[in-house]
């Protein structure tokens, strides 16, 4: 079985205003279940878990969680929320009231676009990462590199949640030695709290446009390291890997980038991490009722 832990879907036009950036013109389209049902059977996907896209309205996660329902290889959605609004729980409960609700298994906010590298730190957000904890639920960490210090701080504060790093922090892989450097530090503070688990995704877009595996290799070298394969899973970040890769690309790229690891090593990367830290089980596809 082959777990994508990270990837997105979105219609343009219902308020993501981000991709109205003239560098993204490659993915400023629609991208459906129908789109993502393609790509999982070209790479030999099984299951995957559908990621908040940066709308940042809690209609997303309504449409979300809809798909997920009608879609069977997505197992589980990381719906956004504001993690700070004072009303976590109450939207959270919302949230499992609606169709598809059941497969909500994580939440994020945009913790990536706060200009404060220490937003994590805010009491209300400590608040809100309690009441995520007290609902069961996994809360991923989209953030800049320059905010892991705050993220370690968060992790020991509030140890009994469960987070997830998405791509690794997001370390400037395009810069090189430099890069590794200036990230490596707090990439392993955060990685020494066992509530962590980090996302080997989005490591492409953070690469220069003529990257290639090696490239990617000490980064994920320093993952395996610090977090080890079982606190580790593999994403796609489809579709904004297409600034850079295609789907099969971006699985192809991380299996060489990894060092040599067992099989069950390496299956722990691929689906066991991401099984275990978001709770998926494999659902049965609709019975085939044509006559």
């Amino acid at each position: 079985m082959i777990v994508d832990a990270h990837h997105h879907l979105w219609q343009p036009d219902h308020g993501y205003h981000w991709l109205d950036d003239p560098a993204l013109t490659t993915i400023r389209r629609p991208f459906t279940p129908a789109d993502l049902t393609r790509e999982l059977t070209a790479t030999g996907v099984d299951g995957t878990v559908l990621v908040e896209g940066g709308r940042c309205h809690p209609d997303e996660a309504a449409e979300f969680l809809g798909h997920a329902a009608d879609t069977p290889p997505i197992l589980g959605v990381v719906a956004w929320l504001d993690i700070a609004a004072g009303d976590v729980s109450a939207t959270v409960a919302g949230y499992r009231r609606l169709r598809g609700g059941e497969l909500l298994v994580g939440v994020r906010p945009q913790v990536q676009g706060e200009a404060d590298p220490d937003y994590l730190d805010r009491p209300e957000v400590r608040r809100g990462l309690a009441e995520v904890a007290d609902a069961g639920l996994a809360f991923d960490l989209v953030i800049r590199a320059d905010q892991l210090p705050a993220a370690v701080r968060a992790a020991r504060a509030v140890p009994q949640l469960r987070f997830v790093l998405d791509h690794l922090g997001k370390p400037r892989i395009d810069a090189g030695a430099a890069g590794l450097r200036a990230w490596r530090d707090p990439f392993a503070a955060l990685a020494a709290n066992p509530n962590v688990t980090a996302k080997l995704s989005g490591l492409v877009t953070e690469a220069r446009p003529d990257w290639s595996p090696a490239d990617l290799s000490p980064f994920v070298a320093v993952a395996i390291a610090e977090f080890g394969p079982d606190r580790l899973m593999f994403g796609s970040d489809w579709p904004v890997c297409l600034l850079r890769s295609d789907y099969p690309g971006v699985r192809r790229a991380l299996e060489a980038a990894l060092p040599p690891l067992s099989a069950r090593d390496r299956q722990e990367v691929f689906a066991g991490t991401a099984v275990r830290t978001y709770g998926l089980t494999r659902r049965p596809e609709p019975a085939d009722t044509a006559g």
